[in-house]
């Protein structure tokens, strides 16, 4: 009998090669991530990772609502030094933000600083409603400013990247986005890559942690939310060459610098290399995917965040291990040539150079004394808030020497509750708790204490030990002679001692005890 295995080889094999070029048409999605690395100048693509897969922005977003607001002061429609008012709208954005009442004013200049470094939400859209007087007619803006400069895998419904349906983008649009900012506002470039601002007595540092950090580095803007992972467009110029690196989708604010550290130093060492390597095109020329955003929100937050999580918590993700852990070796084949793994961690885990802060403040455009007296009355605000605070705890909290015994105690479970904290990695600061949650239940139970001492010292009948301790005030003298007399002449009030001694009694037994 004759089988036909030449002809079932023939078939295996076709399953084989189909399986094969589904396996290469099919995007890599799995750990989610997308990496594009791109030149400034030329646009030449020098690594692509599911560049063209759709993403959420998150505040990246906010590098196009910085173009379209310089492009209005470019062409005179809004000037850096005009004022702009908090309204209820740009209020009652999530953090991260400034946190202004409506009505405080601020410059675009301060608004555009405090919205790239500490990418202040409501800040987004105060400059929004200042160009366009609305959420709605600036996004408007935002897409048809997409479409012509040929970004089209985005769309924008809000200018801070806040969660919402419809808002996308993808790592080829947004290196797209990233040079034309480099080629239509170089005289404001400067907002790209502020290293921080102070704002009063508090000093914010930019979030992207390439700023200060990695040689030559001179751009963008970070993002994150739970469904996004963390984002960043970052940019450098080594040797008058630059390029510009976008991660989307990392595991913490610490690998998300690393990873772009690491595409930055191999496109740089990469320039003698090129005939190596297939040419990969220009970035406007890379094919768009038709699919729907991966949703990361299972795999970076673990179902642990409440609330929409911001840049402004990047550090805390970031801290709670060291920066290889959200590192995943990239597929480069020349990859034995390039620089150690270790030389962009340790540059992300250093402290940044130091800078002078761009002070930022609220109110009109001050310069000279002006300014200083508005610094001043920023420190001020800040300083009476935490004031506040601790005087309404201390109005409520009993007299310290009256229960120094229970005051120590509290101490001490504050401290270890303080070193829990510290060894939970998400746990909150021991400060937060403390203004929060410990003078709620500590100074009632202390009323609770002193409210019921008095009580048991006038029911209980004095005894010998009892009146050792009040021998020692000269007023309760007499009160220690009538000790042999029956119990039912103790308890009355008129054995002859006087009736003012009596409110003072637990006060003379409440301070031998400390």
């Amino acid at each position: 009998m004759h089988f036909p295995f030449p002809s079932l080889r023939k078939i295996s094999l076709s399953f084989i090669v189909a399986g094969a070029v589904l396996a290469v048409a099919a995007p890599r999605i799995v750990h989610a991530e997308a990496l594009l690395v791109v030149e400034a100048d030329t646009g030449k693509v020098l690594q692509a990772e599911n560049a063209t897969y759709p993403w959420y922005p998150a505040s990246v977003t906010k590098m196009m609502t910085a173009y379209v607001t310089l492009k209005a002061v470019k062409e005179g429609r809004l000037a850096l030094d005009g004022t702009l008012t908090v309204s209820p709208v740009a209020a009652s954005q999530s953090p991260s933000k400034m946190g202004f009442k409506p009505g405080t004013q601020v410059t675009v200049e301060n608004a555009l600083h405090m919205m790239m470094v500490k990418s202040a939400n409501d800040m987004a859209v105060v400059l929004a409603e200042g160009v366009a007087g609305s959420v709605d007619g600036f996004s408007a803006q935002m897409n048809q400013t997409a479409l012509r400069l040929g970004m089209t895998q985005t769309s924008y419904v809000n200018p801070n990247g806040l969660p919402a349906e419809g808002q996308i983008t993808s790592a080829r649009d947004l290196a797209m986005l990233a040079r034309a900012i480099i080629r239509d506002l170089p005289e404001y470039e400067y907002f790209m890559h502020t290293p921080s601002i102070r704002y009063g007595r508090r000093v914010t540092q930019n979030f992207n942690k390439l700023i200060g950090r990695y040689p030559g580095a001179d751009g963008f803007k970070t993002g994150f939310i739970c469904a996004s992972g963390y984002n960043l467009v970052a940019s450098a110029t080594r040797n008058g060459r630059r390029l510009i690196a976008v991660v989307l989708g990392s595991s913490s604010g610490q690998a998300r610098a690393v990873k772009a550290a690491q595409l930055l130093d191999r496109g740089f060492a990469d320039n003698t290399l090129t005939w190596l390597r297939p040419s990969l095109g220009t970035v406007d020329n890379l094919a768009p995917i038709d699919a729907s955003p991966p949703n990361l929100r299972d795999e970076i937050c673990n179902g642990k965040r409440k609330r929409p999580a911001t840049d402004e918590d990047a550090d805390t993700v970031a801290s709670n291990g060291s920066a290889s852990s959200g590192e995943s070796p990239i597929a480069f084949f020349t990859a034995g040539l390039q620089a150690p793994m270790a030389k962009p961690s340790e540059l992300m885990a250093a402290a940044p150079a130091p800078s002078e802060p761009v002070v930022v403040y609220t109110g009109p455009k001050k310069t000279g004394a002006a300014l200083i007296a508005a610094v001043a009355v920023d420190e001020q605000k800040q300083a009476t808030k935490p004031r506040g605070k601790k005087s309404r705890v201390a109005a409520r909290k009993p007299d310290a020497a009256a229960e120094p015994k229970a005051d120590a105690k509290r101490a001490g479970k504050e401290a270890q509750s303080e070193a829990k904290s510290e060894a939970k990695p998400g746990a909150k600061p021991a400060t937060v708790r403390q203004a929060h949650a410990k003078p709620e239940a500590a100074p009632k139970a202390a009323e609770n204490k002193t409210a019921e001492k008095p009580v048991a010292a006038a029911a209980r009948p004095a005894k010998p030990k009892t009146a050792e301790r009040t021998t020692e005030k000269p007023a309760e003298k007499p009160a220690a002679k009538p000790a042999a007399k029956p119990k039912s002449s103790e308890a009355k009030p008129s054995d002859g001692k006087p009736s003012a001694a009596k409110p003072a009694d637990p006060k003379t037994t409440a301070a031998p005890r400390g």
